[in-house]
């Protein structure tokens, strides 16, 4: 990431006085605008319209606002599909800032969203659903708070049931497909002729969501937003034949499976090869990974994804993980502006993270302490804003944004040691499904 007198890309994206006031948590999130709906529901048709979006309601006849929903986050076409499957009611989105700093505060409040950070304890937007819930909307969450790595779902704690029982308001789930497969976050570069598709159920009504308790319900939800997209694009024959469908993918399976190599994958076209070894695997047009010419045990890519967690659960098992790194870092404090903090230094092991640097307009230096039991997990990204990699860590009132500077980082890896260490600081087991 370039630096122009002394500031990132991002920050001088929009080149204005500095904002370093934190965003405001509690401000109340006004109604979709009313005008704005036929305007959103036009583009939500336009942009489904390749795809022929097909949407499967069950038990939702009937069933009026208030309501709350839960749904998988496989790409930014989420966001298309779930108003459609809602039509014709207007709905409150729970949104990660950086949405309202890219698009604007104004628009993003306009079209319902509410802001928070990702991984955080954010007891305002508890009660800003409820508020939502109270005059009768509807609010929709995405418990994943990422998009699929490769198309399969991430555990969902048990603290979301314990939420939708809080709230005593139908639950209801939506499944999509088709969404990460036609863009998937390793490269966003749209893939043609792929389906979509969405079932939005009810799973709870009023009435049975008091006689189930949280754990129950946050099973049940967690069964129905299970997905495996290459498992869904083999079963229903789906070709891609794109030439660019494998470059990216080393981004995702970052260890060589035949030299054990870490941060070592690389991909072009259809291939993702080893730059070691010099092992060689070709993604055919049904998502398949073919090694000399034959299937082989990691052919369907989350087994090796999953391969990849395990070895570093077995790293951090023999004390042996550790990430110290430098890092560019961009705060953003609000839905203004990022803030370019310079660089710092990025350490992560069995103690948790640890991020040095200095806060903007600050001379001395600070250290940023997140043991491991205060995140389940971390926000990743693979090519921010055409930035390369980045994870973020957050507090309550910022967000830092920490770009390598250095070999050895992979954001995946640092995901999956993230949680490991969640799993074993706490005191007792922690329930996810």
């Amino acid at each position: 990431m370039k630096n122009i007198d002394g500031a990132s890309e991002l920050t001088i994206r929009k080149r204005k006085k500095i904002d370093t006031k934190p965003f405001d948590r509690y401000r109340i999130p006004p109604k979709q605008n009313f005008f704005l709906m036929p305007i959103i529901w036009l583009l939500c048709f336009l942009s489904t319209r390749s795809g022929r979006l097909k949407i499967k309601k069950v038990n939702m006849k009937g069933l009026k606002p208030p309501f709350i929903v839960f749904g998988t986050h496989h790409a930014f076409m989420d966001f298309f599909v779930t108003p459609l499957a809602l039509f014709p009611y207007r709905a409150n989105y729970v949104s990660e800032l950086e949405g309202f700093e890219y698009y604007g505060e104004w628009i993003y409040r306009q079209i319902g969203c509410l802001g928070t950070r990702k991984f955080v304890n954010d007891i305002a937007l508890v009660k800003n659903i409820k508020k939502v819930l109270d005059r009768k909307g509807i609010a929709v969450i995405y418990p994943e708070a990422r998009y699929a790595n490769v198309g399969t779902n991430t555990c969902i704690p048990v603290s979301v049931g314990k939420m939708a029982k809080k709230y005593k308001v139908p639950v209801v789930a939506i499944n999509m497909h088709g969404n990460y497969l036609q863009s998937p976050i390793w490269n966003l570069k749209k893939r043609k002729g792929v389906p979509l598709e969405a079932e939005i159920v009810q799973l709870f009504s009023r009435e049975e969501l008091e006689n189930t308790d949280a754990e129950a319900i946050t099973q049940k939800l967690s069964q129905y937003l299970t997905y495996d997209e290459y498992k869904w694009q083999a079963d229903n024959k789906i070709a891609i034949d794109c030439d660019f469908r494998a470059e990216g993918l080393h981004k995702a399976l970052y260890r060589c499976e035949s030299c054990q190599t870490d941060f070592s994958m690389n991909s072009k076209g259809t291939k993702i090869f080893c730059e070691k070894c010099g092992a060689e695997y070709h993604m055919n047009e049904y998502g398949r990974l073919i090694k000399n010419g034959n299937e082989f045990r990691f052919s369907h890519i989350p087994d090796w994804y999953e391969w990849q967690r395990e070895c570093v659960h077995n790293e951090i098992d023999s004390g042996k993980y550790l990430l110290d790194i430098e890092v560019q870092i961009e705060a953003l404090p609000n839905a203004v502006n990022f803030i370019s903090c310079g660089t710092g230094r990025l350490r992560h092991n069995d103690k948790g993270f640890s991020l040095r640097f200095k806060e903007y307009g600050e001379t001395e230096e600070k250290e940023l302490k997140m043991p491991p039991l205060s995140a389940m997990s971390v926000h990743t990204e693979y090519d921010y804003r055409g930035k390369g990699q980045c994870i973020t860590l957050s507090t309550l009132d910022n967000t830092y944004f920490l770009f390598p500077r250095e070999a050895g980082f992979n954001s995946t890896k640092i995901q999956f040691a993230t949680e490991y260490l969640y799993k074993k600081s706490s005191a007792k087991p922690i329930k996810n499904y």
